[in-house]
């Protein structure tokens, strides 16, 4: 029953045009499905590989009017260049202990996260979400997703990453941090930290969602080497 079940296709519906959070003048739209049902959690790890993000109950991926700007993007752990500034960033914060634990939102994780939004997107939505909404965010997934909370010597959280659990690999979701004292890098950090952790476990990537060429928001995600585009020919590593 199970095997027929599998089998059975996905429903894909495009969202309305909205205008472009990312690139100026653009108009977004993607391609979603709800993977919420016993074959879509099937599915989850095929749609990854084949670009698609989720958030919440939902998988999804770009299928913008006349762009292809968003280009999926993978790190490749098992030949990570650890370079002398990464090295001196785990360094920097080598009193800090990463603990996962389950997915289930607290107050004290929305105090951070609101915080965060605060301080770095104070125009976005995600800074009018309530505590219910960061519920939501957090533990509404069908598939294997977990948060580690970043503590340092005084048990202060100071940071947390959002982390779905893939056959090939650990996908960042989504992370939030303390950001008053930014020599910390955390966004960096926990980056490196989900690449250890891969790599510590035999897994090949650390899926980073897309990046976006002419967005200055996005071009960290390809300071880490070697990474992975997803093209029409399938993965290639990028050449830059």
């Amino acid at each position: 029953m199970f095997d027929n079940l599998r089998a059975r296709p996905l429903a894909f519906f495009h969202t309305l045009p909205m205008p472009c959070p990312y690139l100026p003048g653009k108009t977004e739209r993607r391609l979603i499905a709800d993977i919420s049902s016993r074959r879509g959690q099937h599915a989850h790890d095929s749609l990854a590989k084949a670009g698609f993000r989720r958030t919440q109950h939902l998988t999804y991926r770009p299928a913008c009017p006349g762009c292809n700007a968003c280009h999926p993007v993978r790190v490749r752990c098992a030949d990570f260049r650890w370079s002398r500034t990464f090295r001196k960033l785990l360094k920097r914060n080598s009193d800090l202990t990463g603990r996962p634990v389950q997915a289930i939102a607290t107050r004290e994780q929305y105090a951070l996260f609101h915080a965060y939004q605060q301080g770095r997107h104070g125009d976005g939505e995600m800074a009018m979400m309530d505590f219910a909404d960061y519920a939501e965010m957090i533990e509404r997934s069908p598939i294997e997703t977990y948060l580690i909370e970043y503590r340092d010597a005084a048990h202060r959280l100071l940071a947390i990453m959002l982390v779905d659990e893939q056959e090939d690999g650990l996908s960042a979701v989504y992370s939030y941090f303390d950001t008053e004292d930014p020599t910390r890098g955390f966004g960096t950090y926990m980056v490196l930290d989900l690449v250890q952790q891969a790599t510590s476990r035999g897994l090949d990537y650390l899926y980073l969602g897309y990046w976006i060429p002419d967005c200055r928001k996005m071009s960290y995600k390809t300071k880490y080497k070697p990474y992975e585009l997803l093209t029409p020919e399938g993965w290639v590593e990028a050449s830059d």
